[in-house]
């Protein structure tokens, strides 16, 4: 790649981020970033933290969903490291409630689950990889059955209750995307003894000077947070005032629970970037960050399309339809080059409330794109990322 020329790229990106927070097909804000090994090289801000409010800025704090999963995963990497953390023992050993769950196969004639014992114990590596069995209710019907028919907590009430679901299949037998990263948080906690949040701040938030990421947010915080807006089918949005992560959370959701801000979110891709390396010292290995980095999922295991079952919280969504996809540690790793120009082994993922990001380790360049809108995989808010990400790769290639 050539020499960024730093103008270009804002240039470029600034016109996505214009163009797609004003008109009748727009989001209500948004703010994306970009950075390479050692600074941002790109801040945007757009649009309103809620329609006809106050404007988007750099430091507006998101719910950002599933992009803590990677947080969380670097977590249980740390005790990895430290001999603390075994991956293949059953995960019980660490969170005893996990060896509770049983497997369910389907409902009888009278509508009850019909439960089993699970052949194997679940282990942290199927946890980490989506492979133990865990689901999500808004993209699994028999999950979606559970929550709706025989009142399964949904996970927005971040609750053990919610967590504690049946597997829907033997661990390590196929790829599900679920709550498995919660349940990471929950190894993690009983090996450090702490609340998974005052482990984040300790050994990721500190020393990498995230200061506005947390589970429950601080007044300042509050004040500073972004509007969770729905898409109507006819494309109109509207403030969804009583959607939002729960502050003070009986658990705390490795899987989902974080807010943040992406100035904050840039440290920790820049860590990724930098083979574990932050600003105030190490937060993982080199070699951790290497092994962790590639995919592992053994075939005929595979990342598949997420096929919505409650559509006012996710339409269908992939990346790269057509492209093979694998999972790391905790990421999803594309395997062939993107259309965006995102190289093949690069690591990212999204979050409920569309928020997207990625980190290309091979040219040392990384993003992430948020806004607030339900359901997830918008046409808009997504095509914008996609847009946006590619208009990067031109800069950087100077085309």
């Amino acid at each position: 790649m050539k020499d960024l020329d730093t103008n270009d790229l804002k240039s470029r990106c600034d016109s996505i981020l214009r163009n797609l927070s004003s008109g009748p097909s727009r989001v209500p804000g948004v703010v994306a970033m970009v950075t390479d090994r050692d600074r941002d090289i790109y801040s945007g801000a757009e649009g309103e933290r809620r329609l006809d409010g106050e404007p988007m800025t750099e430091d507006t704090v998101f719910a950002i969903f599933s992009t803590t999963k990677a947080i969380a995963g670097t977590t249980a990497l740390q005790c990895v490291e430290e001999g603390l953390l075994d991956l293949d023992a059953p995960a019980k050993e660490y969170a005893p409630a996990i060896g509770e769950l049983q497997v369910i196969d389907g409902f009888d004639d009278e509508g009850k689950p019909k439960l089993r014992a699970p052949k194997t114990d679940v282990t942290t590596r199927q946890l980490m990889l989506h492979t133990a069995g865990f689901g999500y209710d808004f993209f699994n019907e028999v999950y979606k059955r559970l929550t709706h028919e025989h009142g399964q907590a949904p996970i927005t009430t971040a609750s053990h209750a919610c967590i504690r679901t049946p597997l829907l299949f033997d661990p390590g037998t196929r790829w599900e995307y679920g709550t498995n990263i919660d349940w990471v948080g929950q190894v993690v906690e009983g090996i450090r003894g702490k609340r998974l949040g005052a482990v984040m701040k300790e050994r990721i938030f500190d020393p990498l000077g995230m200061t506005d990421t947390a589970f429950t947010r601080t007044p300042a915080m509050k004040e500073r947070t972004a509007t969770i807006h729905a898409r109507g089918a006819d494309g109109s949005l509207n403030p969804v005032d009583s959607f939002e992560l729960q502050d003070n959370p009986e658990v705390d959701m490795g899987g989902q629970g974080l807010y943040g801000t992406v100035p904050d979110y840039m440290k920790f891709i820049r860590m990724w970037l930098n083979d574990g390396a932050g600003p105030n010292g190490r937060v993982l290995k080199a070699e951790t960050v290497d092994w962790a980095a590639k995919g592992a999922l053994v075939p005929p295991q595979k990342v598949t399309m997420l096929k919505s079952t409650i559509p006012t919280l996710s339409n269908d969504a992939e990346f790269f339809p057509g492209q093979g996809k694998d999972w790391s540690y905790t990421f999803m790793v594309n395997t062939e080059d993107a259309p965006t120009g995102r190289p093949a082994g690069s690591l990212g993922w999204a979050g409920l409330a569309n928020s997207y990001f990625w980190i290309d380790r091979k040219n040392g360049v990384g993003g992430y794109w948020a806004t607030q809108i339900l359901p997830f995989a918008d046409g808009i808010s997504f095509s914008g990322y996609m847009d946006f990400e590619s208009a990067v790769y031109a800069a950087l290639a100077g085309e």
